[in-house]
């Protein structure tokens, strides 16, 4: 360590795997929010073209292609 930089502060005592746990108890995923498109409505997340027709803020911005059942005959 250089004279000019001040020291890092650290624990004085490990802590323990519960306390870890407790701690990480409310780091959870949480579920997306989806709102129905205004043209298909079908869900999408918000603030995102619809990747069912493609619109976006009442526009067409991307274009979908046509899907291709490749199915048993």
């Amino acid at each position: 360590m250089r004279k000019d930089e001040e020291p890092v502060p650290l624990p004085k005592r490990r802590h323990s795997v519960s306390r870890q746990n407790k701690r990480r108890a409310n780091w959870k995923a949480k579920a997306p929010n989806l709102i129905p498109c205004p043209d298909c409505r079908a869900l999408k997340l918000a603030h995102q073209a619809c990747p069912a027709c493609g619109n976006y803020a009442g526009r067409q911005v991307v274009e979908i292609k046509p899907h291709i059942h490749r199915g048993r005959s």
